[in-house]
């Protein structure tokens, strides 16, 4: 029964890192795509507000131009009423200037009645010569506001023109973001395969070992003693072999690419007190703390590192069984951009 047993387990042995792995690059490749998209969310947002600001400063140079050029062309119209009628009026000047002409002809033997006459003519003329010169100014102002309205409409134009410029310069501008933060997620995305290969490799296939996701996840009991943050013999051997991975990648990544190893404490749901730990927040972030302070003794750059403790807040497993609480017990390593 017992050698029944144990091929039994060498048999779950065989397929369950090749199930493991499959579900791993299925996950990934989900969460790479994710990835992608709210990267390039995020940084086309952040550089088209600027863009967003001028455009709206633009539109509101535009609406103005556009409510002067209104203004100008009623002014327009009014002006070219009022000399119509003008016009009328001068008109009729010069028709009853022509009749008391006539008039003065017929009675310049008449003495007082060519006197009234010739009086009532100059009067006449005198208001005719007032008309036309009015008539003039009004031609003068009409002119200087035809000046203005083709000034106006030439800015308007340009306006316009701007405007249509700088969304073409948008458009381009989002093109070309999306394809440099593509570029981007893909030399994470290749970066964080090798160190998945690598680790993968020098950790060899161990039982309380898997791989969720994008995260390697290590039971707590591979660091730590119960109830413990130091670290213990046989983990400070696993934390090894995870720095030395973590070095041989270091140089491989891009310098523009801003990475680092987080390392997330989880903690089971039994509750903990004690001086050193009040809570199972203490607790696992004190975890968390001491691989990243091992690290740096080992020689990763401190500024690739990051700690948090997450309790018994984000589980694994549901329920209170023993097998739940091992599995909730543990430490995460994602290798992320900051």
């Amino acid at each position: 029964m017992a050698l029944a047993s144990r091929r039994i387990r060498q048999g779950q042995a065989d397929y369950w890192p090749g199930f493991v792995d499959a579900m791993a690059t299925l996950l990934l490749v989900i969460i790479f795509l994710l990835s992608i998209f709210m990267l390039a969310q995020f940084y086309l947002s952040q550089a088209i507000t600027g863009r967003d600001a001028a455009l709206e400063s633009l539109r509101s140079q535009i609406s103005q131009l556009t409510d002067l050029l209104a203004l100008e062309q009623s002014r327009t119209a009014d002006l070219e009423s009022t000399m119509a009628g003008l016009s009328a009026s001068l008109a009729d000047a010069d028709a009853e200037k022509t009749r008391l002409a006539g008039l003065l002809a017929d009675a310049q033997s008449g003495g007082e009645a060519a006197q009234a006459l010739q009086t009532k003519l100059t009067e006449q003329e005198q208001l005719t010569a007032e008309a036309q010169a009015q008539v003039e100014l009004f031609n003068q102002q009409l002119a200087a506001l035809r000046q203005q309205l083709a000034s106006l409409e030439a800015a308007l134009e340009a306006a316009e023109a701007k405007d249509r410029d700088s969304q073409t310069q948008i458009a381009d501008l989002g093109r070309r973001l999306n394809s440099a933060l593509a570029q981007k997620v893909q030399e994470l995305a290749r970066a964080r395969s090798e160190f998945f290969d690598r680790l993968r490799t020098a950790l060899g296939n161990r039982q309380d070992i898997q791989v969720v996701g994008d995260r390697f996840v290590f039971q707590s009991e591979v660091f730590f003693d119960s109830g413990s943050a130091a670290l213990n013999p046989a983990g400070e051997v696993e934390l090894n072999k995870i720095a030395t991975a973590i070095q041989e990648i270091a140089g491989d990544v891009p310098d523009e690419i801003n990475w680092v190893l987080r390392i997330d404490g989880h903690s089971d749901a039994q509750p903990i007190s004690t001086p050193e730990f009040p809570s199972n927040w203490h607790l696992s972030a004190g975890r968390a703390i001491s691989v990243v302070r091992y690290l740096i003794d080992r020689g990763v750059p401190p500024n690739r590192l990051l700690a948090a403790g997450f309790g018994e807040f984000q589980p694994l497993a549901a329920g209170a069984g023993a097998d739940a609480l091992r599995r909730n017990r543990r430490i995460e390593f994602k290798l992320t951009e900051r």
